[in-house]
């Protein structure tokens, strides 16, 4: 009987070890496939962008100020959609931090259990919308109330863009956020009160200062958020590449121009055709250098709780 018992506590014993090896090599091969993937997607990236720098001097493209590729005189200078993309990302960051920053330290200092249990799904539904219907929002009610309070303003416009797409990021800042400010410890609130601080006094002077790596993530998530949206940019802000810092004109941001070209009119090999994956190499390296910068500000303002 003995014996029996021990076969078989080997056996399960075996199985158990076969099984883990088996949901081992599982996870490697998803692992795998993500890298492959990643590697494939800037592997194809970059080449195609190595086939346009031939035509194209990369010096002229990083410091030209007319992007006309698909218009005769054809001109590949990148800059107005830089512009146009980094000022809708900054509006919208305008909107999208302080709104979502403090709506986080309402709901994590401020509300009541009850309050929070209802707000918290509401602000992430935003999170669900697609983000045509977003488009369609900023074209058909935003714009609108723009244009009556600042007639100068555009059909397509900048500033309808960013103000929509600062109500995209919102769900996300304010989640972040508010994950940060509940991982502060409970020890540094009572300290504060203990010397007779008020609420507002803690929350904005040990809970916030507390919270800041949480808070610069947020931050730049939003903003690569920001700087990747498409199609709600495409529909608001128009498809005019210009350098101008004014957000009541039309625009063109670096993704809805990859749209654009994407659509199937221009012909895959051409020199406009590869123009989409320049301009998506830049900004590929934008967005990396963005996180980079990001992880170096982690470290560097970590704060480590015990």
């Amino acid at each position: 009987m003995t014996l029996v018992n021990t076969s078989r506590r080997r056996g399960a014993g075996g199985w158990r070890r076969r099984r883990e090896r088996a949901i081992a090599l599982l996870l490697l091969a998803a692992a795998t496939v993500s890298i492959l993937t990643t590697a494939g997607i800037v592997f194809i990236l970059f080449w195609e962008a190595v086939g346009f720098f031939s035509q194209v001097p990369l010096a002229d493209f990083l410091a030209g100020t007319r992007w006309t590729p698909l218009l005769e005189p054809r001109r590949f200078g990148v800059l107005p959609l830089v512009c146009g993309t980094l000022i809708v990302a900054l509006g919208a960051l305008l909107i999208a931090v302080p709104v979502g920053v403090g709506t986080a330290l309402y709901l994590s200092e401020f509300a009541s259990a009850t309050t929070r249990k209802i707000l918290k799904p509401v602000l992430e539904v935003l999170a669900g919308v697609p983000t045509v219907v977003y488009g369609y929002f900023a074209l058909t009610f935003i714009t609108p109330m723009l244009r009556a309070l600042l007639p100068s303003t555009q059909v397509f416009n900048a500033a309808s863009a960013a103000i929509v797409v600062g109500v995209m990021v919102l769900p996300m800042v304010a989640s972040l956020s508010d994950d940060a400010f509940k991982a502060v410890p409970r020890s540094l609130r009572n300290g504060g009160y203990a010397l007779g601080g008020t609420s507002m006094e803690v929350s904005l002077g040990i809970v916030l200062p507390a919270a800041l790596s949480g808070i610069v993530a947020a931050f730049v998530l939003a903003f690569s958020r920001a700087v990747g949206e498409t199609m709600a940019v495409t529909l608001a802000a128009g498809a005019t590449p210009k350098l101008t810092f004014n957000y009541l004109q039309s625009i063109q941001t670096m993704t809805a121009y990859i749209a654009q070209v994407s659509q199937g009119d221009v012909p895959a090999g051409t020199l406009e055709y590869r123009s989409i994956f320049a301009v998506g190499a830049l900004l590929f390296a934008m967005t990396l250098s963005i996180n980079i910068l990001a992880n170096r500000i982690l470290k560097r303002y970590r704060e480590a709780y015990q």
